[in-house]
């Protein structure tokens, strides 16, 4: 049986409502591109194999490779964040339909985009994380490194491991619930999504119960607020599960934290015991050893991270911690506005799981190439008979790359040395920064209020004239995260300038025009030789 006729097969179970759903949202972006190079927009009823990809990037790098062959489906849509898309019942239905699948991963996507990819990827036909596989094709892949420069300690959530022995996958979720908490005041563990809005993950002005718990895939970390409303010291249980899909969650393992909150955490610890109160920690969960510690780059001046176990430390919260309670009515349940509450900061605005390999890889244009040879492979395996053509666009493609790969690599080479400096909305140029000789200053780190805090403007401000940087640059699909960004700039006397990070827009549909229109802005804005 041909993908075609096995895709034609399965076409009979889906609804007709979706079917229609898909071709109104072809005919929507059927408008908005002219271009002559094969388009999301383009249906083609004769192609050997149907495709769906995460992102508008990866879809646009099968439809160079696979030519008239394939038909390229992307599930989030033009200018989606990745990162936060969340897929509807039509998204899986075109999962169903496709005869292979392309996602990133590395926990670049939403983790429910995962789940419902892996759900629904019909058995026998090609599931491939781009990035994770493209190691073998010769991509370079480096460490996630997040440094804000905070002055008192950033703590998060991770989950380290794979769980393989468990039966884990990457659509596992492992559960992380708060069961237990004693201290003189209220304990809440929140995060600030990217419009202002919070969402508890553990909150104990309540009591303690099932709502209480937050999940992450494995070797995933995520940011959090935790807030305690009086100073004191308090201790936290934390309980982590592993649910596989469609079985009941099991035990892994539980571990209690001490914090000193407005007091000398020297009182508070034991001899020994290790005080957190700068760098980067995580109360995490290894589901390999069942252990539970403290994650956490203290000793080592954020060069690797050492497990110490929780019974072994204390996390200082300073009162130089101390925040005032927002004004927006949704942060009520920390109290009244203006009271005073004791709060490490997440640091990165909005929700932002990911795991400890830097997931942006196509910033590399050599590591975009990697990812077309693997998808030639790929579809070279799902349609033998179209082994010849999916090399000649390889190929064809390969040499387009090369020559973007050199372009970018000029364009950038003009650049004075010392103005090769990027302050961003997103830590996602990491790659760029490596691959071209740049150097990643900073990126946006708004307050938990939907307003940017005195303190926000001040270290932004402090960043840009200690750099002397003629230009930010933001994200056109990230627009709306950028208020401390284009604040400062303005101040300051700086350029906005635009970068292309996750997504397309409107104006650029590819990924080669988005990699010139990078090496382009940054030569513009940061000054460059002729």
């Amino acid at each position: 049986m041909t993908p075609r006729t096995a895709r034609r097969r399965g076409a009979l179970r889906t609804a007709s409502a979706g079917a229609t759903a898909m071709a109104a949202l072809a005919l929507v972006l059927a408008g908005c591109e002219g271009h002559a190079r094969p388009d999301a927009a383009e249906e083609n009823p004769d192609a050997e194999l149907r495709v769906v990809t995460t992102t508008e990037i990866l879809a646009d790098l099968v439809r160079r490779v696979g030519g008239e062959r394939v038909q390229v489906d992307s599930v989030v849509p033009p200018g989606g964040d990745p990162h936060s898309y969340e897929p509807t019942p039509q998204d899986a239905e075109k999962v169903t339909e496709a005869d292979v699948t392309f996602t990133n991963h590395l926990l670049l996507e939403e983790h429910a985009l995962i789940k419902t990819v892996d759900a629904n990827a019909r058995e026998g036909t090609p599931n491939v994380s781009l990035a994770e596989a493209s190691e073998t094709y010769g991509a370079n892949v480096i460490p996630l490194v997040e440094d804000v420069g905070l002055d008192v300690l950033w703590l998060g959530l991770r989950v380290r491991g794979d769980g393989e022995a468990r039966g884990a996958g990457r659509s596992s979720d492992i559960l992380l619930s708060a069961t237990d908490v004693s201290g003189p005041g209220e304990l809440v563990a929140y995060l600030t999504e990217s419009l202002g809005k919070p969402n508890r993950y553990f909150d104990s002005t309540d009591g303690f119960s099932a709502a209480d718990t937050t999940s992450l895939p494995p070797a995933a970390h995520t940011h959090l607020n935790w807030a305690f409303t009086e100073p004191g010291v308090y201790e936290l249980t934390l309980q982590a599960r592993l649910k596989n899909p469609g079985g009941e969650p099991q035990p892994v393992g539980e571990g209690t934290f001490t914090f000193a909150v407005g007091v000398d955490p020297h009182t508070v610890a034991d001899k020994g015991d290790t005080i957190l109160d700068e760098g980067h920690t995580d109360l995490t969960v290894n589901i390999d050893t069942g252990r539970m510690s403290a994650y956490t780059d203290l000793r080592t001046g954020g060069e690797e991270q050492e497990e110490i176990p929780p019974g072994d430390v204390v996390v200082d919260v300073p009162n130089r911690a101390i925040e005032e309670v927002p004004k927006e009515e949704e942060f009520s349940f920390l109290g009244r506005p203006g009271e005073p509450v004791h709060q490490l900061p997440q640091a990165v605005l909005g929700k932002h799981v990911h795991g400890e390999i830097d997931p942006h890889l196509w910033q590399d244009v050599q590591n975009a190439k990697a990812y077309a040879q693997l998808i030639r492979d790929t579809l070279k395996k799902a349609d033998p008979q179209g082994a010849d053509a999916y090399d000649a666009g390889s190929r064809a493609y390969a040499r387009e790359l090369d020559d973007l790969d050199r372009y970018v690599g000029d364009q950038i080479g003009r650049i004075p040395a010392e103005r090769r400096q990027l302050i961003t909305t997103h830590d996602a140029f990491g790659y760029l920064a490596d691959a071209y000789g740049m150097t990643v200053a900073g990126f946006v780190v708004p307050n938990p209020a939907q307003e940017p805090s005195a303190d926000d403007v001040e270290k932004l401000t402090r960043t840009i004239n200690n750099l002397g940087v003629p230009a930010v640059f933001m994200e056109p699909n990230l627009v709306r995260r950028a208020s401390v960004l284009t604040q400062v700039a303005e101040d300051q006397g700086v350029e906005v300038c635009k970068l292309y990070g996750d997504a397309f827009d409107e104006n650029t549909r590819h990924y080669t025009d988005m990699m010139r229109h990078n090496a382009d802005e940054l030569r513009r804005c940061l000054g460059g030789s002729a």
